[in-house]
């Protein structure tokens, strides 16, 4: 592994830190969040501005083609945008549906002139896209999408449930994987689609969250209609355009556990009192933030071997999905032992704690999502099990079964 940039990269890299430097608003304190005090619609309405001057400087698509609006950039470049901004409070999980995988699905399987409609608007943060896979019977197992669609003349009338829609309550648009054909194998019978998110018959519902956030949906649809030129690739190929979105989750390799979790966790052990005397004194506390840095640090070497192989032009292997695997259960076994520390008190409201407290006590509550959002962890060890090391397969007998069989059985 080379931990160093090119001399591209790092004339890359200063411009880009140059450039937010300029623009942005470096973080303070590692839960600042974007559209603090503001309501939703004005909290939208600067994410999109915000949007809007990453693509006109260029920033919005690094390694998308000029002629639909990118940069022509490479993946690296993307990368290293990421990374830096990483340290300056941005719209989070606003856009990179949106940037990461809606507009490029639309842009690898659309028609010409819905591409020419869609991109440019996406781009600059006019129009906003959310993802409409998972379902309540089909979450893990997309094959087993229930969403039916049947077709009408010139259009396909929609009928099913999709939950844990990311932004599905602000966004525009959506792509939707449906059942078209119920007498082919459950993957063969898929078939994608572009969605209005305000046509009639579509109605969001919020989640609400533990963590008093509400980001994720239901989405229900009633009859929506949805004409066949916004179909996305062939019917019944909704499997393979599935999996070109998903692809798209590659450049995701930079950092997805913060670095400074274990530099969190002494500050709390010299703040809290075990048995008359600062925790970080015990034993038992530094073992247990000694293990936080040596989880970080792990996570951080397997990413730097996927950046390495993204700056030589190539695509990190299926190994990267250990560091899902890895950070999603430190984040939710750091956040706990942090407030432990505390002992009781660690479960009341960081208000009373004081501010110290908000960041483990946010992270503690929306860490067991991250253990089943883009992968559950029983997934993530089968691809592990059979694509990094070699095991044989789960025995899998329904891949030949036509999905009515499936449904009625």
């Amino acid at each position: 592994m080379d931990f160093r940039d090119t001399p591209e990269e790092a004339a890359f890299r200063a411009e880009v830190r140059a450039w937010l430097e300029a623009h942005g608003q470096r973080r303070t304190r590692p839960d600042e969040v974007f559209g603090e005090g503001l309501d939703d619609a004005a909290k939208l309405a600067a994410a999109k501005a915000w949007q809007a001057k990453k693509a006109a400087a260029g920033y919005a698509a690094i390694t998308w083609p000029k002629a639909a609006g990118g940069r022509g950039g490479t993946a690296m470049q993307q990368v290293i945008y990421q990374q830096e901004e990483a340290a300056f409070v941005v719209p989070g999980m606003i856009f990179e549906i949106s940037i990461g995988m809606g507009l490029p699905t639309v842009m690898t399987w659309a028609a010409p002139e819905l591409k020419a409609r869609f991109l440019r608007p996406g781009l600059a943060g006019e129009e906003i896209w959310c993802q409409l896979f998972s379902e309540p019977g089909a979450g893990s197992d997309t094959g087993g999408v229930r969403t039916r669609a049947v077709r009408e003349g010139d259009d396909w009338v929609v009928n099913g449930q999709k939950v844990w829609t990311s932004g599905a309550h602000f966004c525009d648009y959506g792509i939707l994987l449906t059942r078209t054909d119920w007498d082919k194998p459950k993957q063969e019978g898929l078939t994608m689609f572009i969605v209005d998110m305000k046509a009639p018959g579509v109605e969001v519902r919020p989640i609400h969250q533990m963590s008093g956030d509400s980001e994720f949906n239901e989405v229900f649809f009633t009859d929506v209609r949805i004409p066949d030129a916004y179909r996305l690739g062939p019917e019944c190929g909704g499997w393979k355009v599935m999996l070109s979105t998903l692809m798209q989750e590659r450049l995701s390799v930079g950092g997805n556990l913060p670095t400074d979790l274990h530099a969190h966790l002494i500050a709390l052990a010299r703040k809290c009192a075990w048995d008359a005397r600062p925790a970080i004194e015990d034993d038992r506390v530094r073992a247990r933030i000694a293990d936080a840095y040596l989880q970080q640090k792990g996570v951080e070497l397997v990413i730097a071997r996927g950046l390495t192989a993204i700056s030589k032009g190539k695509a990190p292997g299926p190994e990267m999905s250990i560091t899902k695997l890895v950070a999603a259960k430190a984040m939710q076994d750091i956040a706990a032992f942090a407030l432990e520390l505390a002992g009781p008190e660690g479960l009341v409201g960081y208000e009373a704690l004081g501010g110290d407290w908000r960041y483990m006590q946010r992270l503690w509550l929306g860490a067991p999502g991250a253990r089943i959002a883009g992968g559950t962890d029983e997934i993530l060890k089968n691809v592990i099990a059979e694509r990094v090391l070699g095991l044989p397969g789960e025995i899998r007998t329904d891949r030949k079964v036509p999905f009515r069989e499936l449904e009625h059985g």
